[in-house]
């Protein structure tokens, strides 16, 4: 059998679609993302200032933005909760200017460890239906809908990341080779 772990399943639960279409994006983007140095890690295309590096650290905060503010009304933790988000909204990609690609890597992984384990405890808790703390107008939104909006956020940007990267340096394909791990 072919060592794919990004593969969703055949036949599953709603829950283990859900979990496996996010984890397929997820580890297409950091193979889209993965093994760059730092000058590829910021090179732009065109007039675009998005950088493969400045999605890497947007994706780390939307993780943990998501899974700590959206899903439970905590705090995200550091850094993100020292920032100044008045005079620097555009802070989780500018940052990534400044930091090695080492500490891009270790952050989206650290982030995205974090939210895995907080969506296994959320699930164990109530389910995909369970109101979160996220609300529109005194409506709950529910970890399902979380759970979407973070595969949306994946996709949308995976695609941009797959742009990035064939112009970086020719890396094409739909899928990480079997085998792969970040």
């Amino acid at each position: 059998m072919r060592d794919r772990p990004w593969e969703p399943p055949l036949a599953g639960t709603e829950v283990e679609h859900l979990l496996g279409a996010l984890e397929r994006q997820r580890l297409t983007f950091r193979w889209k993302a993965g093994g760059l140095d730092a000058a590829a890690l910021g090179a732009r295309v065109g007039a675009s200032t998005l950088t493969i590096g400045r999605l890497l650290e947007h994706l780390a905060f939307v993780e943990d933005f998501t899974f700590t503010v959206k899903l439970a009304g905590r705090s995200p933790g550091e850094p993100w909760q020292g920032v100044d988000w008045d005079a620097e909204p555009e802070w989780p990609f500018t940052s990534a200017d400044h930091y090695s690609p080492e500490e891009l890597y270790a952050h989206w992984d650290a982030a995205v460890a974090r939210s895995r384990e907080r969506v296994a405890a959320a699930l164990a808790e109530g389910g995909l239906d369970q109101p979160v703390h996220a609300a529109d107008e005194g409506r709950h939104a529910s970890l399902r809908r979380l759970l979407f909006d973070l595969l949306e956020e994946y996709a949308r940007h995976t695609g941009h990341t797959d742009l990035l990267r064939e112009a970086i340096d020719g890396l094409v394909g739909e899928d990480p080779p079997d085998g792969w791990r970040p």
